[in-house]
């Protein structure tokens, strides 16, 4: 027994030089080195932004800096066309500086107002609060030599997002407010218009890999009122919309999943009529480190108005060799609803004189191919064919209004909107180059060849855009100035009816004051031309905008 212990203690002994040498033994890190190689020089690749007529691919994303500035030109199609969008740094703050608040006003009257709150009482609670006004109030030159016109357009928006992070689950309540005040063109069947909106969300997502089932679920309740249109005086819209996801895993590269979505729709009076639309949308995913591969449908009913069954496809694969360098294929579709907020989006000044059935994406199918083939540039060229049934289209029309059925009547003059099948095909590229935070490049084009079908005429095509490019150079000399050149063009399908094309340079720069401070300062149109983001109203002259940022 004595010679067993003898044995064990012997080994015991032995061993214990081993254990300290390996404890004190400094951790090779060559590892770690090869992981922050590879991520050094094999970077994601970002995908490309939307395009009006291609659906976006699911990108992969990016590391985010500590700071980010918006690059990106604020599309003049936004609400109000007329008013000049100002430069707007989009600064990413520490939460230290939870505060924002910028104060512009510009040449054309235009005004810039934005101020944003973020409260983080708890590391599981944020509360954010936005509110903005931005609108112009300056004379303007009608197209074809139609005169002057004193027009103003406000736009006010105040909102309140709260999220509240559970263990496995985040919950978001939020509730936004919008009001549009504007006037319209001479010779219209009112001088005046007014839209006012607001929406409450509830939402529900999972934010834990150890469910069983990935979803996330939402109910909004959104509100819409049209004042002083021609026929729906006093128009109001009610909405009940709920959207729902929910996703499994069958194995490490494999899931399947169903998202639904229903819109309940009620309007006051008799004009238009109630409706309920379904969507159902079942599919599967495989990934791995060469390939992403989604097989779903679109399914598509609607009960009511537009009671209609349609059926598109949700099919798309990315293929990724040597690391950076992908090739794509997709084909979508799906139903956009033309609800108030959508004839807004399009145009303001439009009017809808019946109801429109939605406009039915039927087959939006590309091939495109995307790079990253040194750091800090990328780019993307694709092309695809595009079939849209029930395409919401605008024209200009006279009508007559009696004021009295005897004797006397009005000639007036509106933006209407109709529904048409039309088609195109496209094709497009988008570039960009970055360098450190110094100097930044971007340029993007789509070419589109419109049809319509079932009519004669393709005047109805006249505002579609044939071409539409953008160029942008931004500059960081030192650390607290930020200067950007642009220039946007919107080129009109070819018709009987020319409209002039959008051409606008523009210039925008900001200089950090002090920490939290900055001025900056953004001119449009330097070239000083005409021509018209909505169809018959014209935008501004030589204009600009400046003021005064603060972080706090």
């Amino acid at each position: 027994m004595k010679k067993i212990q003898y044995i064990l203690t012997g080994m015991a002994l032995a061993a214990f030089p081993l254990g300290a040498q390996a404890q004190t033994q400094v951790k090779d890190s060559t590892v770690n080195r090869t992981v922050v190689v590879e991520q050094e020089y094999n970077p994601d690749i970002m995908d490309a932004s939307k395009v009006n007529v291609l659906p976006k691919v699911e990108p992969p994303t990016v590391s985010k800096k500590e700071v980010e500035y918006d690059a990106t030109l604020t599309p003049a199609g936004v609400i109000p066309a007329t008013t000049m969008q100002a430069y707007t740094g989009k600064e990413t703050q520490t939460k230290a500086l939870p505060g924002y608040a910028r104060l512009g006003y510009g040449n054309y009257g235009n005004l810039d107002v934005r101020a944003n709150y973020l409260f983080t009482p708890s590391d599981k609670d944020r509360i954010n609060l936005t509110f903005r006004m931005d609108g112009m109030d300056g004379k303007l030159d009608l197209p074809d030599d139609g005169g002057d016109w004193n027009s103003f357009y406000y736009r006010t928006h105040a909102g309140m997002d709260y999220v509240h992070a559970f263990r496995k689950v985040d919950l978001n309540v939020a509730g936004n407010f919008d009001l549009s005040n504007f006037n319209l063109r001479p010779g219209t069947y009112d001088s005046k218009q007014k839209f006012t909106s607001g929406d409450v969300h509830f939402g529900v997502k999972s934010t834990s890999d150890d469910l069983p089932l990935q979803f996330r679920a939402e109910t909004n309740l959104l509100f819409y009122e049209r004042q002083n249109d021609i026929t729906l005086f006093d128009m109001k819209e009610g909405m009940v919309r709920t959207k729902a996801d929910v996703s499994g895993s069958i194995s490490d590269e494999q899931s399947v999943g169903l998202a639904l979505g229903m819109d309940n729709v009620f309007y006051n009076g008799d004009w238009f009529e109630n409706y309920t639309a379904l969507n159902l949308n079942p599919y599967y995913t495989f990934r791995n480190d060469d390939w992403k591969i989604r097989l779903g449908a679109h399914v598509d009913l609607a009960f009511g108005f537009g009671k209609q069954f349609r059926v598109s496809p949700d099919v798309s694969a990315e293929y990724t060799f040597s690391d950076s360098y992908t090739l794509y294929i997709q084909a979508k579709g799906g139903k956009l609803q033309n609800d108030f907020r959508r004839l807004e989006s399009i145009t303001p000044y439009g009017q809808m004189m019946q109801q429109a059935d939605a406009t039915y994406e039927q087959l939006n199918a590309a091939l495109g191919f995307k790079a990253s083939p040194a750091p800090g540039v990328w780019f993307n060229i694709y092309g695809g064919y595009q079939d849209l049934k029930n395409d919401l289209l605008r024209t200009p029309t006279y009508y007559m209004v009696n004021y009295d059925t005897q004797f006397n009547s009005y000639y007036g003059h509106t933006i209407e909107f109709c529904t048409h099948n039309t088609h195109n095909i496209y094709a497009g590229a988008e570039v960009s180059y970055s360098y450190k935070d110094i100097i930044s490049f971007s340029a993007s084009g789509v070419y589109r060849d419109w049809k319509i079908s079932g009519e004669d005429s393709d005047w109805y095509l006249s505002f579609k855009p044939s071409l539409e490019a953008n160029l942008r150079i931004d500059l960081r000399p030192v650390p607290v100035v930020l200067v950007s050149l642009g220039y946007q063009h919107i080129a009109r399908e070819n018709t009987d009816y020319k409209i002039d094309p959008v051409g606008n340079l523009y210039l925008s720069g900001s200089y950090e004051l002090f920490k939290g401070i900055s001025v900056y300062a953004r001119a449009n149109n330097l070239l000083n031309k005409d021509y018209q983001y909505y169809w018959e109203y014209p935008t501004e002259g030589i204009n600009f905008v400046g003021g005064v940022s603060f972080q706090f």
